[in-house]
């Protein structure tokens, strides 16, 4: 938005915002003087803005949604930044006061590169293959970021904390507590033969499960939507990945997400995906059944939010098991 003229509003989030309070966020990390903000179409949470400086082009983000939001993605995105080949924003400048908007916020350079909607325009079903191997390799490449055990990063530890009891029992646990939301908020299409459904899927993959692994980074909203990307001889290539958040486990968690969005659009660009990653991280022992169960806690996640928030694109007739059964099976 131009300087100059009424506060706009960035987003129902955000809310609007005043010159003046831009150059003050500006100000209080040397990031020298406002040229132009603009509101940030695409996102579901809406918490962006684009701002542009005399000094470069930044991302404001603001009004976390949750207490630490910023911390947590301050610590992934050094992490990332430190420990693989894959573009994150940094330095990721936090002001935690509330003085300037009413709420704190986050300042990051942004990341070159085009969001997948404009990468796609105009491009052939071979090139958006292309594009699917290359979400696949760039999900490899992130997890070149390790842990030395499954954990999760805390900001009042300022450290990774293990997990008590190891992923297996915080992946079944977290599945039946999903299960009981969605039941609870959907009683006409969740009952006792999706319950059983959800148990069978959960008792074929428990020994795969315990099958031992190396902790990396899992981003369990890892989907085009958060990356950038550039062309490439292959077809593409991701050069950016942002709106960190997640924890550190089995990698293949992290598929579940973007499998199951392309597996909406067509099951093609779902087998790229995935191909794609195994070529570069191969499979261990167990891993249809240990897919089946993430991508169940996916699916579950996304039946409880889409209901709840009047968002759902689906049949409202569906019971849950006939909803899950493309995705899991």
């Amino acid at each position: 938005m131009p300087l100059g003229g009424e506060a706009p509003e960035y987003s129902r989030h955000l809310g609007r915002i005043r010159t003046e309070q831009f150059q003050a966020a500006l100000d209080r990390f040397g990031l020298g003087s406002l040229v132009r903000a603009e509101p940030i179409g695409s996102g579901i949470t809406r918490q962006n803005c684009f701002v542009s400086s005399s000094a470069g082009r930044y991302v404001l983000r603001g009004g976390p949604l949750w207490p630490n939001q910023f911390a947590e993605e301050r610590f992934l995105a050094e992490q990332v930044h430190l420990h693989t080949q894959v573009p994150a924003p940094w330095p990721y400048l936090v002001d935690d006061s509330t003085d300037i908007f009413g709420w704190s916020y986050a300042l990051m350079p942004r990341l070159p590169g085009l969001p997948w909607p404009d990468f796609w325009e105009g491009r052939d079903a071979g090139a958006r293959l292309g594009v699917a191997r290359a979400l696949g390799r760039g999900l490899a490449l992130l997890q070149e970021l390790r842990w030395p055990f499954a954990g999760a990063y805390d900001a009042s530890a300022g450290a990774v904390v293990p997990f008590p009891a190891g992923c297996e029992q915080r992946v079944i646990p977290g599945i039946r507590k999903g299960f009981e939301a969605a039941r609870a908020l959907t009683p006409d299409q969740v009952g006792d033969a999706d319950l059983a459904y959800v148990e069978g899927v959960i008792g074929r993959a428990e020994p795969a499960l315990r099958v031992a692994f190396e902790p990396r980074f899992v981003m369990p909203d890892y989907k085009e939507d958060n990356v950038v990307l550039e062309p490439t001889a292959e077809g593409g290539r991701v050069c950016g990945v942002f709106d960190l958040g997640g924890h550190f486990g089995d990698g293949e968690a992290a598929l579940a997400r973007q499998r199951a969005m392309y597996l909406e659009r067509d099951p093609a660009l779902a087998a790229a995906f995935v191909g794609e990653y195994l070529a570069a991280r191969p499979p261990r022992p167990g891993f249809a059944e240990r897919l089946a169960v993430y991508q169940l806690n996916e699916r579950l996640e996304i039946w409880e939010w889409a209901r709840r928030t009047g968002v759902a694109r689906w049949d409202p007739a569906l019971s849950l098991r006939a909803w899950l059964l493309p995705f899991v099976e």
